[in-house]
């Protein structure tokens, strides 16, 4: 897999980065592009044949072990899925989970788009129910839709993320490829990752911090859908899969889902308010542009304008100048900044490499400031 392309000349605010490997929005299937099936696959376990002088070892799991884990599938399929609706906008659909008894939906940024106005159709069929966009948090691709009728919904219960460990085994739940109320499993693969989605017409291309990489397969539709352990619970909303550029298509069995603890976070703060009034990100309080050099390579990180008042204003950056390296990491372009950045808290101090417009080069300490939401 290799990393995106650079955005030479289009300056952004710093909530956009490029991931070390590329990747698909597992968002909106085209309302267009309807997907009459579907093959879900498991996978499974590989093992090595003994040595023709040794006696076999019988295998660990017997017939009562497996129908112990399929019933513990079946119970939390049956508890977690009617909690899992689909969305459907003039241009899509995606899937988004039930947060609480008063209507509201939480699903991703991307699968709302630019729409106000939604369809959402229940896991069971029986109703299909009017949306509006309650608020909406691109730089964490989270979102909140209000249906007209709450009667009967059933609320999910979501997890403490921070509890999650690898290997635990996880059920995906959406409408992936258009096919309402699938499910496909795996574990969890990793913890912690900072993941970027590609910019297309519905994302922005929002940096994610401590994402939960995943196997259980992610396909388009499956975005706002949850990601759930064996206790029922939601463990995270299911974004991104990543893309094997040498082989083409979908590297499999690598997804990445927003943390259970984000998404509560940003959903009570869109249900309170609106809008988010605290993010919890670090910011510089600038725009910027990638800066190609004589080589045609990356550069640095042009400072387009600065916000007034802000960490870097405060630490003396200007616009013209050049942001090379945060804290001894190399910062070539606008993408490699916004990845740095995402691993930092507000109020952080961190040193900044700065080429001024007269060639000179100087160290600024600066302490970090909170994103303001859009």
């Amino acid at each position: 897999m290799r990393a995106l392309p650079s955005h030479k000349g289009n300056a952004t605010a710093l909530t956009i980065a490029a991931g070390i490997c590329a990747f698909a929005l597992a968002g909106c299937t085209s309302s267009s592009h309807p997907s009459s099936n579907s093959s879900l696959a498991s996978a499974n376990a590989s093992s090595t044949a003994a040595p023709a002088s040794a006696t076999a070892a019988p295998p660990d799991s017997s017939p009562g072990q497996a129908a112990s884990l399929e019933a513990a599938f079946t119970s939390v399929v049956g508890k977690v899925l009617p909690s899992v609706v689909e969305i459907r906008t003039s241009s899509g659909l995606g899937s988004g989970i039930i947060f609480d008894d008063q209507g509201d939906i939480v699903t991703n940024a991307h699968v709302v788009g630019s729409a106000t106005q939604f369809e959402v159709r229940l896991a069971t069929g029986a109703r299909s129910l009017k949306g509006t966009l309650v608020g909406s948090y691109p730089p964490d691709d989270l979102a909140v839709v209000k249906v007209n009728d709450a009667s009967g919904l059933r609320p999910a219960t979501f997890a403490d993320s921070s509890k999650v460990r690898v290997g635990d085994i996880v059920l995906a739940m959406g409408n992936p490829l258009g096919l309402s109320s699938s499910v496909t499993e795996g574990i969890v693969s990793a913890t912690g990752r900072t993941v970027t989605e590609p910019r297309d017409s519905t994302s922005p291309g929002a940096t994610l911090a401590n994402a939960i990489q995943t196997s259980a397969p992610i396909n388009p539709g499956n975005s706002g859908g949850a990601l759930v352990n064996l206790d029922a619970q939601v463990v995270g909303i299911p974004t991104l899969a990543a893309q094997d550029q040498q082989m083409g298509g979908a590297a499999p069995g690598i997804g990445f889902a927003i943390p259970s603890n984000t998404v509560k976070d940003i959903a009570d703060q869109l249900v309170k308010h609106g809008k988010v009034v605290n993010s919890h990100r670090a910011a510089l309080g600038v725009s910027v542009v990638t800066v190609i050099g004589p080589d045609g390579q990356p550069a640095g990180v042009g400072v387009v304008s600065v916000q007034s008042g802000g960490a870097a204003d405060k630490a003396g950056i200007t616009e013209g100048d050049v942001i090379t390296a945060v804290d001894g990491t190399k910062t070539p372009t606008a993408d490699a900044l916004t990845t740095l950045l995402a691993q930092k808290k507000p109020g952080d101090r961190v040193s900044v490499s700065v080429t001024k417009p007269d060639g000179s080069t100087k160290q600024v300490s600066v302490t970090l400031g909170e994103l303001q939401a859009p």
